[in-house]
């Protein structure tokens, strides 16, 4: 049926609310409830896991609808991209960061598996944390990742996606440190916020050079053409500046997504919940990075440079993730390192300028990923239930690796993978160790001053 030939009434749905509208009240929804939710704690209410648990329920019910909406909106119309907002979010002299929402056919995918995603971890968190100490804690989390995961897949330009890339940084270093009357939890998200901290100067300083030599980070100033069909507008950089932009960019994206030699920090955040896990490390949080470098692609095209480095990076981390996982002693490390293999294929799809191809692989592997990691606690339950069905005869995996490989090449990299590369050692090294050892002198200061006893001051009557 075409478009022209639809009831009138039909029409009237889709006119009757701008999509403007749909996409601002998307991103602001968890905002709003996660607040809502924060006073009323600050204010002594105590809400049941029942409320807690449906208010989040109607949330991202409402979302996924808002989601379809939009996406009906924008077909309707026959529109390749919305923008909405107004105004400045901050301004200093001739700088600003307008507050710009825009959806396009590479963000409406992301803000639906976003919404899903989260709606689904929600429901199953309902009963996995019953009881739990925290339960009002991780709901308020969940509230502000999902918001902070909206502004930076609706952002309109790389100064308000910095602003989202930020509220994901916090709210997973919190849910890494959810169980914190124990040490291991804390020290594990010290070391995931040090290493989202040293890559994050990466896509701070991006942002600034695109600013001074592109004269904005807005998407609809600095590219041309609709998405996968873009391409930088005129002269707007020059080879050279797209180029040290796009490797500050990857350094930022390679934090994220746990690629070489960032990859340490992945197994360590699995001391938070099951389901934090599920919704940072195997859907959204880590496919941030990946979304970052596909929705600046027209950068990378224009750098050969910029464009190989986020190919080898990806393979590197391809071939890294897959020997790691193959000796891991535990099923949440072992599909944390999948995870690394699999986001390094998706940079090496994003280096060699495909568009669509990682987009689906994205929405893919967000999707397996998460019902892995749901399942992880019966996973050798459900092993012993295959080993019996197979007759206790379940064929070996990897026999290839031995084909191929020498004896003492075998041992070579099963010692390399078993140290996972070394790279923790490098890390703590070059990018957490100063920052450490700065933090212990400190308080070691701190310490002295409190015991260091304080002298009266004589009386000028005395």
């Amino acid at each position: 049926m075409s478009r022209a030939r639809r009831p009138a009434e039909e029409t009237d749905v889709f006119d009757a609310i701008p999509p403007q509208l749909l996409l601002t009240l998307l991103v602001l929804s968890p905002g709003c409830v996660f607040l809502g939710m924060a006073l009323l704690w600050l204010s002594g209410v105590k809400l049941s896991e029942n409320t807690i648990a449906r208010l989040a329920n109607a949330t991202y019910v409402f979302c996924g609808a808002l989601v379809m909406g939009l996406a009906g909106s924008l077909w309707w119309a026959d529109l390749a991209s919305v923008s909405a907002g107004s105004g400045n979010w901050y301004e200093v002299h001739e700088f600003q960061i307008p507050l710009a929402l825009f959806v396009d056919r590479l963000s409406l995918p992301m803000l639906g598996l976003t919404a899903g995603m989260t709606g689904l971890i929600a429901v199953f968190s309902r009963r996995y944390l019953h009881r739990e100490a925290g339960f009002l804690r991780f709901f308020l989390l969940l509230h502000l990742f999902a918001f902070g995961c909206f502004l930076v897949f609706a952002a309109g330009s790389v100064d308000l996606l910095i602003g989202g890339w930020e509220i994901i940084c916090v709210t997973s270093t919190l849910l890494v440190a959810f169980f914190q009357q124990r040490p291991e939890p804390v020290k594990s998200a010290l070391r995931v916020f040090a290493t989202y901290r040293g890559c994050d100067i990466g896509i701070v300083t991006g942002a600034f050079f695109l600013h001074h030599w592109a004269g904005s980070t807005l998407y609809q100033s600095v590219f041309k053409g609709d998405w996968p069909r873009q391409s930088l507008a005129g002269e707007t950089l020059a080879a050279g500046d797209a180029t040290i932009i796009g490797l500050l960019l990857l350094l930022g994206a390679m934090g994220k997504s746990a690629q070489v030699p960032f990859s340490g920090w992945l197994p360590r955040a699995m001391e938070g919940p099951t389901p934090s896990s599920a919704i940072f490390y195997g859907a959204i949080s880590v496919h941030a990075g990946a979304y970052l470098l596909l929705r600046l692609q027209p950068v990378l095209v224009a750098s050969p440079v910029a464009s190989g480095a986020v190919v080898l990076i990806g393979a590197l981390s391809a071939v890294h993730g897959t020997m790691v996982a193959r000796v891991a002693s535990d099923v949440k490390t072992s599909l944390a390192y999948s995870s690394v293999s699999q986001l390094g294929l998706i940079f090496v799809e994003i280096g060699l300028g495909f568009s669509w191809l990682p987009l689906i692989h994205i929405v893919g592997h967000a999707v397996v990923r998460t019902l892995q990691f749901l399942k992880a606690p019966s996973a050798l339950h459900e092993f012993h239930h295959l080993h019996a069905a197979a007759g206790g005869h379940l064929p070996p995996t990897g026999a290839h690796y031995g084909r191929l490989l020498p004896p003492r090449a075998q041992l070579w990299l099963y010692r390399l993978a078993l140290d996972r590369g070394h790279h923790d050692a490098i890390i703590d090294r070059f990018l957490t160790g100063a920052p450490r050892k700065f933090a212990q002198w400190m308080n070691r200061i701190e310490r002295q001053l409190r015991l260091t006893p304080k002298i009266p001051k004589e009386s000028s009557h005395g």
